[in-house]
């Protein structure tokens, strides 16, 4: 169980590292899309709202956050 915190920490960390190339962070954003929990979600919606990203990483990391709750809503 704390392998996926650990893997959430880090692929967020890469999703928000601006000196790594932008498709390594996308493919993380995509990655965290992916798991579909709600630490997932929290990760991406913290990228969402992180200024020092670009518009269309952050675009991304929001619709990634938005098919999370679509997948986990009854």
């Amino acid at each position: 169980m704390s392998e996926k915190p650990a893997e959430l920490k880090k692929l967020a960390d890469i999703a928000a590292d601006m000196t790594l190339p932008h498709e390594l962070r996308n493919k993380a954003v995509e990655q965290l899309g992916n798991m579909a929990s709600h630490e997932a979600l929290l990760a991406l919606l913290d990228l969402a709202a992180n200024e020092g990203l670009v518009a269309k990483q952050r675009d991304l990391a929001l619709k990634k956050a938005r098919g999370i709750i679509k997948k986990t809503s009854p």
